[in-house]
């Protein structure tokens, strides 16, 4: 029997994923992460008690009380705090909500500073390399536990050179894209217990244990973009630069069509809310930090034959890689087939050439390359 802590988000994933584990005879210890503004606590939640320490030195476990976790609310305020702790008391495991307010505002000025600097952020990816796969170790290490598992739907299969990171058995849910920046020795020490499942008999699972969250939505959105649009978010955490970025909307024939009052509020790819009526579809084909100019463009504006991608994370030894894979450069996106040149001497960036030239390649996204189900690596598009 191995110790598990479980990244428990309050949603129908990761309370499955608590049961699986039960079910496979581990000792699981739940944890929500918080980053809200109320307090800077890890709020454990016992049988009728509940007590916090400061979450810069995360307490160091010998043994976890197994009471339940419902009678205290402490710092856990939060509606899905409240879900996952339901949950925890529902199935007896300890319940442990840790407040990363401090270190989740580096996922904040990463948002910030790339759409400020032209790029279209992916902060969700960033998130489970920095913190969900991050903390959560320096957590596990300090109450002694063997493993970590989160909801996420994709696979960890035993390989020749050991665990290796697979697609979900549900390809409308696959969730591997979002994982590429795990560091590869880590993988030894995870769990995706739900992986192997369709969305579907989850939920039907969630049902029949008589779990409230068994029809609960699952999460869209920018978890800390709560209302209004981003451009309004970072103008919010960069007041010094309201109507700085304003500037020209511009055809890629260098036409002057209309004017914008902040270039972080377009994306590359964007068609709608473009503030300019063009008679045809057009789409922002690259956004200019330097003149501050929005280009937009016809569909075929955008199409590109390749891209080259930076600050690389590979999960096998690159030099095995075949030259042709399956690349990924959206969160929700289709496999795209091309060709991958390796510089050997600098693997920290690699550069791709598509078979078909692709449109909306966005500089900040993210680049998964694959073989077949398989995660090989991947890095972040320049």
């Amino acid at each position: 029997m191995a110790r598990v802590v479980l990244a428990m988000s309050g949603g129908v994933d990761s309370s499955v994923a608590a049961h699986l584990l039960l079910e496979a005879g581990h000792e699981c210890v739940g944890v929500f992460m918080r980053h809200g503004e109320e307090s800077a606590k890890v709020c454990k939640v016992d049988a009728g008690n509940a007590e916090t320490t400061n979450a810069s030195s995360l307490p160091v476990l010998s043994g976890l009380p197994q009471g339940r976790a419902d009678h205290k609310q402490g710092c856990c305020t939060a509606s899905d705090a409240a879900d996952a702790r339901r949950v925890a008391s529902k199935m007896g495991i300890p319940f442990y909500a840790l407040d990363l307010q401090e270190d989740f505002r580096r996922i904040v000025d990463y948002f910030v500073d790339d759409y400020l600097n032209g790029r279209t952020p992916n902060p969700c990816v960033k998130c489970n390399h920095w913190i969900k796969f991050g903390k959560l170790f320096d957590y596990a290490d300090s109450v002694n536990a063997d493993f970590v598992a989160t909801g996420h739907y994709a696979r960890l299969l035993d390989g020749a050179d050991g665990p290796q990171l697979h697609r979900g058995l549900d390809s409308s849910k696959d969730q591997s894209y979002a994982l590429f920046g795990i560091g590869h020795q880590r993988l030894r020490r995870m769990m995706l217990p739900v992986g192997g499942f369709a969305k579907t008999e989850i939920r039907e699972m969630a049902a029949g244990l008589g779990m409230g969250v068994a029809g609960k939505k699952d999460s869209q959105e920018i978890c800390f973009v709560t209302q209004g649009h981003h451009s309004d978010f970072v103008k919010g955490r960069r007041p010094e630069m309201v109507g700085a970025t304003a500037g020209e909307i511009v055809t890629v024939d260098g036409k002057t069509v209309g004017t914008h009052n902040g270039y972080e509020a377009f994306t590359v790819g964007q068609r709608k809310g473009l503030g300019v009526a063009m008679g045809t579809p057009h789409f922002v084909v690259r956004i200019e930090t330097d003149t501050q100019r929005v280009v937009i463009g016809p569909p075929e504006a955008l199409d590109r034959s390749g891209f080259t991608a930076i600050d690389t994370n590979w999960l096998v030894d690159p030099k095995t890689i075949s030259e042709q894979v399956g690349i990924q450069i959206r969160y929700n996106g289709s496999l795209l087939a091309g060709r991958v040149i390796l510089d050997h001497d600098n693997l920290s960036r690699f550069e791709v050439e598509f078979d078909t030239p692709q449109r909306a390649v966005a500089p900040g996204q993210a680049a998964v390359l694959y073989d077949g189900d398989r995660v090989l690596g991947g890095g972040w598009i320049e």
